[in-house]
Parts: C-alpha cells; structure tokens; sequence
C-alpha cells in the first residue's frame, strides 16, 4: 500500500536533520583544525661544559702517555701518535683525571665522578642561567651512549637537584653521538602532548670506561677522537615564554639505516683477538654516512628549501631515471638558500669536509664545526650545542636565521633539527668560548685522520 506523503515527512524532516548536524560538526572541526593555535617548542637556552685547564691533553703529554703505557706496542704507538697529529685538534682539549693516570685503571667510581662533574655542572648552571627552580621541571631526558649505571644518570640528576616525584624521566643510551637529537626529538613530542610542560635535556658521554689498552687500529681510533664535554638544553611549550626564549623549533627528520648491514656494523663495541673491549670505527664510515645523509635530506628538503631548488633537483632526478643523465649530474640543492648556519657533529675533520664537499658548502658555513673539533675535540652528541655557542659568541645569530644541527651515530643514524632564531643573541658571559673566542678561527690545515 503507498505511503501518504504526511506518513514519510517526518521520517525525511529526520534524515535531513541528521545530515545537517553531520555537515556542522564536519564544518566546525574543519574549523578548528585550520585556525587551532600552533604548539610552538622554544628553547629557552643551553649550557656547554667548559673543562678546567688541567684537563688538558696537548700532543705532547698524549705521546708521553701512550709510550708510558705497557700495553701498547710501537705499531700501535705510531698509529696513535699519527692519528692526532692529524686530527687538528689543540692543545685545549680535554679528558677526565682517571684517563691521565698510570697505569689506566677503569672503575665504576671514575666513571661516577666524570658524569656528576659533567652532568651537575651543565645542569647548574643552566638552571643559575635561566632561574629556573628545578621543582619547575615538567620532562627530564638524559642521553649518555657509553654509560647506563643503575640507577640510571636521570635518576642522579633528580636526587641531586631534588626534582619533583612526579617528573616524567627518560634515559637513553647506545644511540651514539646522535643521541643528542634523539632526545630533543622525545623532548619535543612530549612537550606537545603535555602542553605548558618544560623539559630538561642532558647530552654527555663518558670516556673513564672506555680508553682501549689493545692493537685493533679501528679500536685505537677512539682513543685519539673522543674528549670530554657535556651539554644541557632547556625546552619549552608554554606560551608565556616564547619572548624570553631564543629559538623555536622548525623541523625534525631522524633516519635510521641498521636494516643494512654494513651501516649497522660501521661503529660497532665488541672485542678485539686479546678480548679487550673497544668501539671498532670502520674504513666504510664516511661512505655509510654519506647514504645516510642522502636519505635524511630527501626527507628534509621539501621542508626547508625554496621550490626552486626542489624543481632543479627533481627534474635532474627525473632526467637520470630517463638515463639522459648520468649520476653524477644530479643536481645538488643549495642548502644554503635555506640555512644561515650549519652546526655538524663533530665527528672527525674527514666526516666534516665530506659534508661540506658533498652540499658544496663555504668554507664559512663549516667554521663553527671545525673550530670546536679544534678547541674541545670530539664530544659526542653534545658537539653541535659547542657549534651553536660558538656562533654565539661570534656575535653572527640574527632574529629570524635558520640553523641545520646535523648528527651522526652508530647503528647508523643521520638525524637533523632545524631551528629558527627569535631575536638579537648577544655574547654572554657564560658561553663557553667567550675567553678564547678573539683567537677564533685559526688555520687548520685540510689532512684527513683517517
């Protein structure tokens, strides 16, 4: 039997209002996705250690060192002694008191001491800097590659500034000298989620444990490379502190290459034929880093470049795929049209000049790099915080410049953050280079350690 039109009016009158409340609460979500205010992540400000000057480890107590020490044998003496002549590396750069002793005795406690006189330092400081209470910390991320003691450094931190019972801690380890970004990447996803939070990031590594007695050249590598240093890093999402802060993060790109075996295998701790411990660096490291950092810019790219640089570069790639041309014509994009300043990790002077002869960069945009591989050598994934100060105290950082941190680690992983500058940075008194930083840039020759 047909329906009257008044039997099916309500049921349509019904229909209709259910797709007009779909259609407002589709419109007024649009809305807010569009116009939601942005999470921002500032930095409010950063510590570097500055070891004391009789830490110091010049060329010539590092030769009297070695040939004092029993266990190295005149191949390996000579090795050592080549590898730093070449590092350029000064006179200024540091290890702990226990590496300075003979014979060399590894110890828990040696290992204890050199963390709280890093860790505490930097994070004192800091907190003296900013006027920060450390009840006030929200998120505290440490990272140390090396070294994981039980109970953790983050645990140390908090007993020793008494931090709240409830703060959200974090300790990472093993993740090599791009651990450093690492945590700022766990700072700033925590810090979107827990808004109006501050968290504490701690970059050091300690070397006490890790001086290797043995005659694997891969393994003697660190020996030479690797100095003292630490950093800590204030971070932010609340509002009320983006004018006092000094730099907002833009962008975060992490790639890791350990499905590859040879990446995984490039910087690798193990035991050398004498079963002594040593982190054993490979001849195939730049090569490794290089894939690595290829990856990682394709990912970076389209975030910090102009369009223009992004269509010469497609339409090369496009072109070589077509094999009208050949690999080495691929165009490589102008990263400098997107950056101001370039903090790499300073890993060694051959990881450095790659990168600058790969991204055909000047000679000005590697500076900071080189001269901190220079003056404190080195330090892990606290090196590009040492590279930031010092373009600081150079007095170069302008309101609105961008920053490209990049970092290498073990596993292997090329990881990058990208910072823009929110006002005028003027040289502090508290920068680590400020008493040196006159006698900046010095000549280096161009010689590769490795």
């Amino acid at each position: 039997m047909a329906l009257s039109l008044r039997q099916i009016l309500p049921d349509l009158l019904t229909i209709s209002n259910h797709r007009m409340v779909m259609v407002l609460i589709l419109f007024i979500t649009t809305l807010y996705l569009a116009y939601r205010k942005k999470i921002s992540i500032y930095l409010l400000d950063y510590t570097c250690y500055k070891p004391p000057s009789f830490y110091r480890l010049p060329l010539s107590m590092f030769v009297e060192h070695i040939l004092l020490h029993e266990q190295f044998d005149q191949n390996s003496l000579a090795f050592q002694i080549k590898i730093l002549e070449k590092s350029g590396f000064s006179g200024e750069t540091c290890i702990p008191p226990s590496l300075s002793q003979l014979p060399i005795t590894k110890s828990l406690a040696f290992n204890k001491d050199e963390a709280t006189t890093v860790i505490f330092t930097v994070v004192r400081e800091l907190l003296e800097k900013t006027n920060i209470n450390p009840k006030a910390i929200d998120i505290l991320i440490m990272n140390s590659s090396m070294f994981s003691p039980t109970p953790s450094l983050s645990a140390m931190v908090i007993n020793k500034f008494k931090m709240r019972s409830n703060i959200m801690s974090f300790n990472l380890s093993g993740m090599g000298c791009s651990s450093g970004i690492i945590s700022v990447g766990l700072a700033n996803d925590l810090l979107r989620v827990h808004r109006n939070s501050l968290a504490l990031v701690v970059s050091s590594e300690i070397l006490s444990q890790n001086w290797y007695t043995g005659k694997d050249r891969s393994m003697l590598l660190t020996n030479c490379l690797f100095r003292m240093g630490g950093a800590a890093i204030l971070m932010s999402s609340r509002d009320r502190d983006r004018k006092k802060s000094k730099y907002v993060l833009q962008n975060l790109v992490r790639t890791n290459r350990a499905e590859d075996d040879q990446s995984y295998a490039c910087v690798f701790q193990e035991v050398d034929n004498e079963n002594k411990v040593g982190v054993s660096i490979s001849k195939n490291v730049l090569n490794v880093a290089g894939e690595a950092l290829k990856t990682n810019m394709v990912l970076l790219g389209p975030m910090v470049l102009p369009l223009t640089e992004q269509f010469q570069y497609g339409l090369s790639l496009m072109l070589q795929k077509m094999k009208i041309l050949g690999k080495k014509s691929i165009y490589i994009p102008n990263f400098r049209k997107g950056f101001e300043h370039f903090c790499i990790h300073a890993g060694g002077r051959a990881v450095i000049m790659a990168i600058e002869k790969s991204l055909k960069l000047q000679k000005e945009d590697v500076e900071a790099s080189k001269m901190t591989l220079h003056r404190f050598g080195n330090t892990s994934s606290s090196s590009i915080w040492y590279e930031l100060s010092y373009t600081e105290a150079k007095g170069r950082m302008r309101k609105g410049d961008r920053i490209w941190q990049i970092a290498f680690g073990s596993g292997f992983k090329c990881n990058s953050a990208v910072w823009r500058c929110v006002c005028n940075i003027k040289p502090e008194k508290t920068n680590a280079w400020i008493d040196t930083i006159d006698l900046y840039p010095v000549d280096v020759p161009d010689t590769l350690e490795i």
